[in-house]
């Protein structure tokens, strides 16, 4: 059963959501404060973070930045009568793996909460059994969500590290910029392509010894990414 923490003001929205999300399956906790929802967040273990925000104590943007700062990656959708597209931005960029405008439709809340959940599970299949890589000095570690490099620890957004993994995880495979929107950010359609761009460039800063001659992150023209498959990865369980 998967367990979800729903972070919203709205009794209305909230009835309706308890009653589908539990239609689902789920085992719902609900928090109507930002500040309370923030700390019940931090504290216990969900597959999902429904999230609203305009919040009284503690706006979602903030909730969402918090948490991440935290090492805690939850999947987190969320919620907000806000359309601009600066807004959307600034969700993804905080941390938020999907993004939803009120008002919508339920089907559409339904297959949103589905999506991201078995994206959730695909993601752990996908990397595998092994822990940690290592390759020319640069280490990453799934389990504790950490990155070496030349045994200095680099600080990498939740973003930034699920990027690097996924490539990682598949050397000389080519990702394109919609695919890694799809995988990383959940969104299925194009117009965030820069997003991508920009976390690319900021993660060479931090791994690469001269961005201008990637080592690790390869651009394959015309497509998008690849990791160097030309580099020795070592595998290996943790406790190896």
């Amino acid at each position: 059963m998967n367990k979800v923490l729903l972070i919203e003001d709205d009794a209305d929205i909230v009835q309706l959501l308890l009653i589908h999300l539990r239609d689902l399956g789920c085992e719902v906790e609900v928090e109507h404060n930002g500040k309370l929802g923030f700390q019940n967040a931090k504290i216990n273990a969900y597959d999902l973070i429904v999230l609203d925000i305009m919040l009284p104590a503690m706006d979602g943007i903030e909730i969402c930045g918090r948490l991440r700062a935290s090492d805690i990656y939850t999947p987190i959708l969320m919620l907000t009568a806000k359309s601009e597209e600066i807004d959307k931005v600034i969700g993804l960029e905080s941390g938020a793996d999907d993004y939803l405008t009120k008002p919508f439709s339920i089907r559409e809340f339904i297959a949103r909460v589905k999506v991201i959940l078995r994206r959730a599970k695909i993601s752990l299949e996908h990397i595998g059994q092994e822990g940690v890589f290592e390759c020319n000095g640069l280490t990453i570690d799934r389990i504790k969500r950490k990155v070496m490099l030349n045994d200095q620890r680099l600080e990498l957004t939740p973003k930034e590290f699920a990027l690097l993994l996924l490539l990682a995880s598949s050397p000389g495979r080519s990702y394109s910029r919609e695919e890694l929107l799809d995988l990383i950010w959940g969104y299925e359609f194009s117009g965030y392509e820069h997003t991508v761009n920009s976390h690319v460039n900021r993660l060479r800063d931090k791994i690469e010894p001269d961005v201008n001659k990637p080592v690790f992150i390869l651009t394959t023209w015309g497509t998008g990414y690849r990791f160097n498959d030309e580099l020795t990865i070592n595998k290996k369980h943790h406790g190896n």
